[in-house]
């Protein structure tokens, strides 16, 4: 059971961070021309490919317990700032992750550039290389840490290919910022998946003993939800009761 919610967390949480990705790189191929920007991310993943090459083994020299501890702590931290944005979201609170809006700017932004000298124009394939490297970097540590922590890095990195794929179809037969994705909803799932491992391995890490084992992770996953949807109907509530005046 574990190891169906690594595949579905790593999965998601890189869903997510290609979408941002591609967006990026459909902007510039578009406006810019596809091959600087192609090249830019060529160079990107050879980047990604070698600093996965040097942290992956040096992950998996560190004790799991410790590895535990330190992990779990990491993505608790993040977990709740990704569920924090999402509930705020659902609320009204914060305006919803428009794909389509950020396809625009970075298209007016690329279009706003002059004309590269030369064969290669260095605008688009800097901006793909810094989209497709930094959001690269986001997937490598979700795959490497939730892999080494659950002794399954295949199995992430499968739910990570698993991704790429789905994105890389949808991106080419759309040709589009795939505004339809809806990634507001990715990113309330994996706030919760990210909470979830979180809390269950930093426990696990200090010395805590699951009741079930591993399927504990259901519960505590359950327990989140429950919180999260309760915090985001509340928010709701608040925003809709009337104002009263205060009386000097």
């Amino acid at each position: 059971m574990s190891g169906v919610f690594l595949f579905v967390a790593s999965f998601l949480a890189s869903t997510v961070e290609m979408v941002e990705a591609l967006t990026i790189v459909l902007a510039a191929g578009v406006t810019r021309g596809w091959r600087s920007s192609l090249i830019g991310v060529g160079v990107a993943l050879v980047a990604l490919a070698l600093i996965c090459g040097v942290l992956g083994p040096a992950l998996t020299a560190i004790p799991i317990n410790a590895l535990r501890l330190v992990v779990g702590g990491l993505l608790l931290v993040f977990g709740l700032q990704w569920l924090r944005k999402a509930i705020l979201r659902a609320s009204g609170y914060k305006a919803l992750h428009d794909e389509a809006a950020i396809f625009q700017r970075e298209a007016e932004a690329a279009r706003t550039q002059g004309a590269a000298a030369g064969s290669m124009d260095w605008y688009a394939f800097t901006l793909c290389f810094k989209g497709v490297l930094l959001e690269g970097l986001e997937v490598a540590f979700i795959v490497v840490t939730f892999g080494a922590t659950a002794n399954q890095v295949g199995l992430a990195a499968l739910g990570a290919l698993a991704a790429l794929i789905l994105v890389l179809a949808v991106g080419i037969a759309v040709h589009a910022p795939l505004s339809k994705v809806p990634e507001n909803t990715l990113k309330f799932a994996v706030g919760l998946l990210l909470t979830s491992f979180g809390t269950f391995w930093s426990a696990e890490g200090a010395g805590a003993k699951w009741p079930g084992s591993d399927a504990a992770i259901i519960g505590v996953l359950a327990f989140y939800i429950v919180i999260s949807f309760a915090f985001v109907q509340a928010l709701i509530r608040h925003r809709t009761l009337p104002v009263r005046a205060v009386a000097a």
